[in-house]
């Protein structure tokens, strides 16, 4: 469960009365769009429907009924998600805010590349131009679903370029595991050499390839690597 100092009031008003679920901010959105795939004890920081949640006052089964026509746990916090209200704090609206926005420029300036450079972005550039352009995310939508947001907005003052490069690495057969467990989602093409080394072929966002030799190497002094056109 969501801890009470994470989570956040969920409120609809219905018959007069008010009814509250304490929820995790995060998991909000992917709840509503796909509810089967998140577990309630995941969501909820109490399995209780509340009419006050920080005041404790708890309906009865009666007026649960009454609101919403069943007493089913799951079916009631979707009703309250679907048709109510988050209630967010100053601060706690403030703290999501900020949280998404680091995580979209973090990403864009890792997947992004100038393509008049063929270098990364800067952080510091995408969140001056961000400022300069007064965006700011959604606090309640997941930020894979805000970045095609921001790179819209963006790229009237900023030139971005999503190219992926191929990346053909050669790592000595002892640090096949811990390389392997590092790149095997990126790996299009592998095979073993007579002489027991293990060479692999990645495709990646160019902006990414900076990282990605840092993170190679790092299992692997003596790689070699060669960028494929």
């Amino acid at each position: 469960m969501v801890s009470l100092d994470d989570a956040v009031v969920a409120r609809l008003e219905k018959g007069g009365k008010r009814y509250e679920v304490l929820v995790d901010p995060e998991l909000v959105e992917q709840f509503k769009s796909e509810p089967d795939s998140v577990e309630l004890d995941n969501l909820l920081a109490t399995d209780e429907i509340w009419h006050d949640a920080r005041g404790g006052e708890r309906p009865t089964e009666e007026k649960i009924m009454s609101a919403f026509g069943t007493s089913d746990l799951r079916d009631c916090v979707m009703t309250i998600l679907l048709k109510g209200d988050i209630q967010l704090t100053t601060v706690q609206r403030r703290q999501m805010i900020a949280d998404k926005r680091q995580q979209i420029i973090t990403e864009i300036s890792r997947t992004a590349i100038d393509p008049r450079s063929k270098a990364p972005h800067p952080i510091t550039r995408i969140e001056l131009a961000l400022d300069e352009l007064r965006w700011n995310p959604d606090p309640f939508l997941s930020v894979e679903r805000q970045i095609k947001d921001a790179i819209s907005v963006l790229k009237p003052v900023i030139p971005l370029s999503f190219q992926t490069i191929k990346l053909a690495f050669r790592v000595s057969g002892s640090a096949y595991g811990a390389v392997q467990r590092e790149v095997r989602s990126d790996v299009i093409k592998e095979q073993w050499l007579e002489n027991g080394d293990w060479a692999f072929v990645v495709e990646i966002p160019a902006g990414m390839k900076g990282e990605y030799l840092s993170k190679v190497a790092k299992r692997d002094p003596n790689t070699e690597v060669k960028e494929l056109n």
